[in-house]
């Protein structure tokens, strides 16, 4: 079911998860298994379900949720079978509710399926949204994770005779350099800056290379690194 959810903060960055992972709780005596993959589109998500409806094929229940998008663009949700809501959605709402830091809600490309092994007790509609939304956010807790950041390039053109030196100086500074490749007539050093910098960047490149450089933008690429 496409489900609508609040916007992340920011369109450029998200949080996600760094691998794979589970965890396991029971409640009532039965079995509640939280099963979290990154994934970066609704098909990766359906062949993850698909995985997990054929290992764990005896389970009473397996529902799911996952959202996709820096600014939550997409979001589906599955009961699979329990009553309607008590497990897709507080599954969903754990996902997007999640702070990756302090005040900072932006947790995306992220598959949640909670496998249950029923255990004789009913929860009632109340427990099942407890015991679901709870078992994502208990599994969050322990996840770990990566920054997910789209980052302007620009490609700074250099003198062949120069470009060594000047080369050396941009990686020892602040800048993020990407990538140098070379020409018979120059070293093209890339360089990543936040949307936002550009200007900040262009001065600290100009400084650099004593006014040396020839800049040209080089479109924008995500990235990622440790949270």
């Amino acid at each position: 079911m496409s489900q609508s959810v609040e916007p992340a903060s920011s369109g450029d960055r998200f949080v996600t998860l760094r691998a794979p992972m589970r965890n396991e709780q029971e409640i009532k005596r039965s079995r509640f298994i939280a099963c979290l993959y990154p994934v970066s589109s609704s098909q990766q998500a359906r062949e993850h379900i698909a995985e997990l409806r054929k290992e764990f094929y005896d389970a009473r229940h397996r529902p799911s949720a996952f959202v996709l998008g820096a600014g939550h663009t997409e979001a589906r949700t599955s009961d699979d079978g329990e009553p309607a809501g008590t497990a897709g959605a507080p599954m969903l709402q754990a996902l997007v509710a999640h702070q990756t830091a302090p005040g900072r809600r932006d947790l995306s490309d992220v598959l949640a399926v909670v496998v249950r092994y029923f255990g004789g007790i009913k929860l009632g509609a109340g427990g099942l949204t407890r015991a679901y939304g709870g078992a994502v956010s208990e599994a969050l807790t322990r996840a770990s994770f990566v920054v997910r950041q789209r980052m302007q390039l620009v490609d700074v053109h250099l003198p062949l005779a120069e470009a060594g030196a000047i080369e050396a100086a941009l990686r020892n500074s602040s800048l993020h350099v990407v990538a140098t490749r070379w020409t018979s007539t120059e070293g093209i050093v890339q360089v990543a800056h936040v949307p936002g910098e550009d200007e900040l960047t262009r001065e600290a490149v100009a400084a650099l290379t004593g006014g040396l450089a020839r800049l040209i933008d080089a479109g924008s690429e995500w990235t990622t690194r440790a949270l």
